[in-house]
Order: C-alpha cells, then structure tokens, then sequence
C-alpha cells in the first residue's frame, strides 16, 4: 500500500499540510481518484486555498476525477448539493454510516466517530443564506450533534489504517479501531487545537492502538526544513514520546507500506 502526502511545499511537512492520496496494492489504476474521504467541514478540510467559497477543492476534484465523496455523518446531502449545482452526479456524495462499511475501489471503508466541531463556514453555503448567517456571526452545523469522521481503510493486502481525522481521545479509539479492527498503520493529529496535542496522542499511540507504523498529520505549524524535523516542534516531541516508528508526510514523496503495516520504501529520516 502506498502513501503520497499532498502539501504545500514538496519535500517538507507544512503547517496546513492535511491530504494524503493511497494506492491499493493490487489496483493497477494509479493515478485514479476512487474516493475522497470528508472528515468534517472546516476550510482547511474540504479545501478552501485553491478556490473560492462557495465551491471547495473537494468538490473540484471529485467532478474532475468522477469520484466519490465519503462522509460519515449527514455531510452528504450538502455535497450533493454542491455536485448538482456544478453539474456533477450527487450520487456520488456517499454516506457511511458509523458502525457501516462501504467498498470503493476494491477497499472496504467503515467509519468511526472523532470528537471534534462540525462547523460549516457561511462563505460555503453561499447566497442570502450565507450573508446573513455571516452578519449574524453564526456558523453552519452538519452532521449528528456536529459529529467529525475518523476512517478505517481495510486493504487488500490485508492492511488495515485507521485516519483519525481531527479528533481529541475517543473510547472507539480503543475498543473499535483497536480491538476490533486491529489497525497496523494510524495517521494521527497532533495539532493541540480542540483536537489531541502530541503528548495526548502519543499517549494514545503507545497505549491503546501500538500500531507498526504511525504517521504525523495536522501539526498546525512548519514542521521540518530540508526534509528533517525542526527541534522543539510538535512533531519533534511526538516522535520522541512515540515506541511506534514515525513517518513524516513530506509532500510528493510516496511511501509504501506491507501488509503488517511496515515501511518498506521512502521511510522517514531519523530525527
């Protein structure tokens, strides 16, 4: 299984970094975009610095590429929305329940749930709606009770990777993601920003889910120069508290995993 991270800046780990494209082992299409899994609406989720509200990046992707949308709460009737709008298939903004499993693109998809906010800026919903939603200094809320989206990705390889969005510490992080779906490979937070810190995740890390392999994400600020980590980020702390090994997500370059969920190829320099 491979992971190319898609950042700001190529060969370096930047603070809006959050994108990460994976290839199954045995689908001979790369380069094809299956599907584009939503965590939640917040602009530096769905896309809002290559376009301008209320069209997101999200959108622009799935109607060029003919892919599908995933969330995991009631995200999907707004991204139907956007896709008719556009003249796209609204078919394509997918729902996957939590406890539910989807397969796109030969890899099973079931959801779990992230405690963070759902907030939908009012420069997305556009219109009158949306001008007077941002005079009123009120946001949008979608999803139940505001619920975010973690995701498990169960390849065909038999290597399971559990991304977990923005999220603090869930009790499903330990009994679903860990105990039942055993993921090998995790992609966590460390922002500090309503979401776990890198002290809380790599409590998280070491004591619920001892993974083969974590991957940073969401540092909310420059994480590495040349390819390395900068002493005294986030990043830098995380990885010293971490027993598990810790891949940095430098923009362009591709890592592989195997099916125990070791790195194999373009394996992150020490720290």
């Amino acid at each position: 299984m491979k992971i190319t991270p898609l950042g700001g800046q190529d060969g370096e780990f930047c603070r809006l970094d959050r994108a990460m494209i994976f290839e199954d082992p045995d689908d001979p299409r790369f380069g094809k975009i299956d599907a584009i899994l939503v965590s939640h609406m917040h602009g530096d989720h769905i896309g809002d610095r290559h376009t301008s509200a209320p069209n997101t990046n999200t959108v622009n992707i799935a109607l060029a590429k003919n892919a599908k949308i995933v969330v995991g709460s009631k995200m999907r009737a707004f991204f139907r929305e956007k896709l008719r709008t556009l003249g796209g298939n609204p078919k394509n903004s997918v729902l996957v329940r939590f406890g539910a499993t989807k397969m796109v693109g030969g890899v099973e998809i079931p959801t779990v749930p992230a405690l963070h906010s759902n907030g939908v800026n009012p420069a997305f919903i556009g219109g009158e709606m949306g001008k007077a939603m941002k005079a009123a200094g009120i946001a949008g809320y979608a999803g139940q009770a505001g619920q975010a989206t973690g995701y498990i990705l169960q390849f065909t390889n038999g290597l399971v990777v559990y991304l977990s969005g923005d999220t603090s510490m869930t009790a499903e992080q330990d009994a679903v993601v860990r105990g039942y779906y055993h993921a090998e490979v995790v992609v966590m937070n460390i922002g500090d920003t309503f979401t776990t810190g890198p002290k809380e995740a790599a409590f998280v890390i070491n004591t619920m889910f001892r993974p083969k392999s974590v991957i940073v994400s969401h540092a909310n600020e420059p994480a590495t120069k040349g390819g390395k980590i900068i002493a005294g980020t986030r990043t830098a702390t995380f990885k010293k508290a971490v027993r598990a090994p810790v891949h940095l997500p430098l923009s362009g370059k591709t890592m592989e995993f195997d099916g125990s969920g070791k790195c194999v190829a373009v394996c992150t320099p020490p720290l």
